[in-house]
C-alpha cells in the first residue's frame, strides 16, 4: 500500500512534459489554415465561373 502512495506522490511531483505538444499545435494550426486557404480559392473560383457564365437571352 506504500508503494502505491509513493508512486503517486511521485507522478504528482513530476507530471509528463508532452515535448512534441507546441510543434503538433503549430502543425494542427497551419494545415487548417491551409485547408481553409484552399476551400475560400475554390469558392472565389466557383464563384467568378458563375459571373463569367453567358446569359440566355433572346
Amino acid at each position: 500500500m506504500d508503494a502505491i502512495f509513493a508512486h503517486l506522490s511521485i507522478a504528482l511531483r513530476k507530471p509528463n512534459s508532452d515535448v512534441w505538444g507546441k510543434v503538433r499545435v503549430i502543425a494542427i494550426d497551419a494545415a487548417g489554415k491551409v485547408f481553409a486557404g484552399i476551400a475560400i480559392g475554390i469558392g472565389f473560383a466557383m464563384a467568378k465561373k458563375q459571373l463569367n457564365r453567358p446569359t440566355r437571352g433572346p
